[in-house]
């Protein structure tokens, strides 16, 4: 495991599909301007309105193989057929740069940065009900009926996982899991560890002066 030097922190959240989890981070992102994503690399096919570089790097399979090879990404996974993964190099280049980061990624990907990173957080969204998680598919419009119930199956799956995270948010009401995904933040930012590196030269005029 990676021991930081740095009071930055690495932020990872998961959720199945249809939790509203990138609506959180987005709504997270533009409230908050010390922490910042990462652009995962994906396989998956370029969307509509879409753009190459800002909503992911789209590569194909086997430019994608050639990045695990080369140990490229700190994380990855394979995500309903398509593979995911985030650069280790832009990671630490963000951290290093004085800047937190939430990484949105599945729970196998989470599992990994956990795994790499003492510097890491896990925050897990959980839906109000399958049911309601099964609309909110519906509602979105961009996956035929036999996606969305290959979603929604995977969905439970991907709930047995919540127990391994930090923390686990339910978003039944938008408003206040964006509150609390702001209080997890500024939570963990406060840590004594995280406080101690940040604050040293305080403490230590603070120490001297007593």
């Amino acid at each position: 495991m990676r021991i930081l030097s740095s009071s930055n922190q690495i932020f990872v959240i998961s959720a199945p599909s249809g939790a509203g989890k990138t609506s959180l981070v987005d709504a997270l992102l533009n409230k908050d301007t010390n922490i910042v994503g990462c652009t995962s690399h994906t396989t998956r096919p370029i969307r509509e309105g879409e753009i190459d570089g800002e909503n992911y790097h789209f590569v194909n399979e086997s430019e994608f193989v050639n990045l695990i090879k080369n140990n490229y990404f700190v994380e990855h996974a394979n995500v309903f057929g398509y593979r995911y993964g985030t650069s280790e190099l832009e990671l630490e280049n963000t951290l290093n740069a004085g800047l937190d980061v939430i990484l949105e990624i599945d729970w196998q990907g989470a599992e990994q940065v956990r795994k790499v990173y003492d510097n890491c957080s896990s925050i897990f969204i959980l839906p109000p009900s399958l049911s309601e998680l099964e609309e909110r598919l519906r509602s979105r419009g961009k996956d035929t009926p036999e996606v969305i119930k290959a979603r929604s199956q995977e969905a439970v799956k991907e709930i047995k996982q919540c127990d391994n995270f930090d923390y686990v948010i339910v978003n039944d009401d938008f408003d206040k899991a964006l509150r609390e995904l702001v209080t997890i933040i500024n939570s963990a930012r406060l840590e004594t560890g995280k406080q101690l590196l940040k604050l040293a030269p305080l403490i230590k005029n603070l120490v001297r002066d007593a």
